[in-house]
């Protein structure tokens, strides 16, 4: 596996030492975890997805997930909606309340919001997705980004039409997804076709999909051209994952996982985050994910994860912690 040279990305006046960026996903990438993956070493992190009605109605749990602290910064606000004055209004909220980038989602596929005419959805109406742009750009005075997919189907992969229509109403920077809409999360995400969105235009463009090791990050910067990687599902109970993208594509060589140790206190940590962010019985309920997926490829991994899920006390998940990587370190001493 050939070395790339790691290059600083440019959002208008924003500059990204690292070009390797953590994903937005809803119930995920919430103020702990981006606030974790930030210092261990992510370019940049970005919100859940927000519905921008939520957003102008100021909904008290939309409130909650665009939250943020100093040490996150600068962090995206991701936001969905198919009204152009909706949009505008909602990005220069969350501009007015601290966010330094606004990024307009125009790939989710789930059926919830396409149904809604939001998301992904878009993708069949440029008309109107240039309108949503165009409100959204003209409403704020900070960076406006477009994260899309290929298109809405094999038959449809206009994303480098978008692309264009995006870059002529003023954005900055442009992260695809290599799948279609209809793929939903099956198949592959088709990394080569990126490159005919970063043929579209003169912008920074991310390439996101799949990319589960450093080997797969290459590969897609290989295949695509594309200026950076957006990582999601692959930092699922990997905080330290992105850094190491970084790492290797700034010096050629690899980064081993923290020892169980700086895992364990890890997990710790982020479970109190947690716990102070949302309030005991939300956030033990919300952290029993969290702390599964930090354990996948462990020992008796899947019989602890079964504990986790059952447990309502903040104590007894601090001890099935303490014991559970007790019995790794025991484990890899043998």
């Amino acid at each position: 596996m050939k070395k790339i040279k790691s290059m600083a990305i440019k959002i208008d006046t924003i500059e990204l030492e690292m070009p390797v960026i953590l994903a937005p996903m809803s119930g995920v990438t919430d103020m702990p975890f981006r606030r974790l993956v930030k210092r261990m070493g992510a370019g940049l992190v970005i919100s859940e997805m927000i519905a921008s009605q939520a957003m102008v109605r100021q909904v008290r749990q939309t409130m909650k997930m665009i939250e943020k602290s100093p040490e996150e910064l600068p962090m995206a606000v991701q936001l969905a909606g198919c009204e152009p004055s909706v949009m505008a209004e909602a990005a220069k909220l969350n501009a007015d309340l601290g966010a330094q980038i606004i990024d307009i989602n125009m790939g989710c596929p789930v059926k919830k919001i396409v149904n809604g005419h939001a998301g992904s959805s878009l993708m069949r109406d440029e008309v109107l997705a240039g309108k949503i742009i165009e409100a959204t750009v003209k409403a704020v005075n900070v960076p406006v980004t477009l994260k899309m997919r290929t298109g809405w189907d094999d038959a449809n992969r206009n994303a480098p039409n978008l692309a264009r229509i995006a870059e002529e109403c003023g954005v900055k920077m442009i992260t695809v997804h290599g799948r279609t809409r209809c793929q939903l999360y099956n198949g592959r995400a088709d990394w080569l076709f990126i490159r005919n969105v970063k043929n579209a235009v003169n912008l920074p463009v991310i390439g996101n999909g799949d990319v589960v090791s450093v080997a797969d990050a290459v590969s897609l910067l290989e295949q695509s051209g594309a200026d950076g990687v957006m990582v999601g599902r692959g930092a699922y109970g990997r905080p330290w994952f992105i850094n190491q993208i970084g790492h290797y594509l700034k010096t050629g060589t690899h980064l081993p996982d923290p020892a169980l140790s700086i895992q364990h206190e890890t997990v710790k940590q982020h479970l109190e985050d947690i716990l102070l962010h949302y309030g005991v019985s939300t956030g033990i309920k919300i952290a029993r994910k969290h702390v599964g997926w930090y354990s996948k490829g462990l020992t008796n991994s899947t019989d602890y994860r079964v504990e986790v899920n059952k447990t309502e006390d903040p104590k007894t998940m601090h001890n099935l912690i303490d014991e559970f990587y007790k019995q790794q370190v025991s484990a890899h001493a043998v």
